[in-house]
């Protein structure tokens, strides 16, 4: 039996893993063993019995959800697992496919590809419940129309999607579970003996083990350098700190109006989204339908099964911009293929320059919004059109944003 070794920051559902042991596939009959700088006898004198009980059912689900996100036999064929398309050593994205492929992720039937780009997971545990504010604004969920209101409820959805897991319905992905009897052993600790007997709560509770493990700091570290530089351990070089002076000021760019989720800049823990939806005027991206068969319109938060306002058609959720700079390609539809570019995508609305109205991954100019009547347009046309050092800039402050065990995937 193999032991996975959790740190004492699991206060806040921290947990520092031997990714090792796990990246292939699941390991079975992992059990956590917890460790850090409290001793075992320092704890109970300061924590009462209850939140004993709370601390260690929280370990269990980690170490429990960490072993679900890793089972490729939770799909339908057993070569997919939530690793695929979220690879730890990746930067929580999905770097399989090559070409015009590698905008979207294929499915567990090795044939089916889909028509977004998979966001990272990192960081996602950060993202509020999907609500819509006083001021009538959209905010938050998960997926990139924010269908899924919680983590758990992003995580419900690949195993049963034809396209993805392909798994037929929760009383099949729960036979799956039950071939494992460490699971067995698992769901009950923590669920309760009576947890398999219905499907519907056994599948709640497999997506909320999962769901806590997406919160611990193996996906959310904060241990960039920016949050270093935040901390007195890292001195930005002038072009990173030019591209963060950039960055913040709204006299000169307009990426903070979206990209900045405390109320002040320089925050600890920023996400850098404030997971508000915005049309930016992304193109459809047509390599990719020519290989998926998709014909339909990506209506985006008009998709989400709760909104019916027709103002939100071709909006999508602001994502994170931790580890942006290794998780290529951008846009909800991966139709960008370098940082630089989506910069320069940002920038062709404030700038009359002929240049900068040309893309310049395909030579030709901007090709139209798939959906052009919802823009964002205050935002967009926010500040004045930058140039070339200015640009560099903000490509070097985003790399910043990279957490260090991935610091060496990006590109010099």
């Amino acid at each position: 039996m193999a032991a996975v070794y959790l740190s004492a920051s699991m206060v806040r559902l921290g947990v520092h893993l031997v990714g090792v042991l796990l990246v292939a596939g699941v390991v079975t009959g992992v059990v956590v063993v917890a460790s850090g700088n409290v001793n075992a006898e320092q704890r109970q004198i300061q924590e009462s019995p209850a939140s004993q009980d709370a601390a260690l059912i929280e370990n269990r689900k980690v170490s429990l959800g960490q072993q679900l996100f890793f089972d490729v036999n939770l799909s339908q064929n057993r070569t997919q697992s939530c690793a695929s398309c979220h690879a730890p050593d990746k930067g929580f994205s999905d770097h399989r496919g090559t070409g015009a492929a590698s905008a979207a992720s294929i499915g567990d039937d090795g044939q089916s590809l889909g028509d977004r780009n998979t966001p990272t997971a990192s960081y996602a545990g950060f993202s509020p419940v999907f609500h819509q504010t006083k001021e009538g604004v959209f905010k938050g969920g998960q997926f990139w129309d924010g269908r899924a209101s919680t983590l758990a409820d992003q995580a419900a959805g690949p195993p049963l999607n034809p396209g993805e897991m392909a798994m037929p319905d929760k009383t099949s992905v729960i036979a799956r579970l039950k071939e494992n009897s460490h699971y067995q052993k698992a769901f009950k600790g923590i669920y309760g003996e009576a947890i398999f007997e219905q499907a519907d709560k056994a599948y709640a509770a497999m997506t909320d083990a999962i769901a806590t493990f997406e919160r611990t700091d193996f996906f959310s570290p904060f241990d960039a350098k920016y949050d270093r530089y935040l901390r007195g351990e890292y001195q930005l070089t002038p072009q990173e700190d030019l591209g963060r002076t950039l960055f913040f000021s709204q006299q000169f760019t307009n990426c903070n109006l979206c990209h900045q989720l405390r109320t002040l800049p320089e925050q600890q823990e920023e996400t850098f989204s404030n997971y508000e939806f915005h049309n930016i005027g992304v193109p459809a991206n047509t390599a990719l339908r020519a290989m998926n068969d998709v014909t339909q319109l990506d209506q985006g938060l008009l998709n989400h099964p709760d909104v019916d306002d027709a103002d939100q058609r071709g909006k999508f959720k602001t994502p994170t911009l931790r580890n942006v700079a290794v998780t290529a390609p951008y846009m909800h539809n991966g139709i960008f293929r370098d940082l630089r570019t989506v910069i320069l995508f940002y920038n062709k609305y404030n700038s009359r320059s002929v240049k900068r109205q040309i893309n310049p991954e395909t030579g030709d100019q901007w090709r139209e919004p798939e959906i052009p009547e919802t823009l964002s347009r205050k935002e967009l046309e926010t500040g004045p059109a930058l140039d070339d050092k200015r640009i560099d800039a903000l490509v070097a402050f985003l790399g910043t944003l990279t957490d260090r065990k991935y610091e060496h995937l990006i590109k010099p």
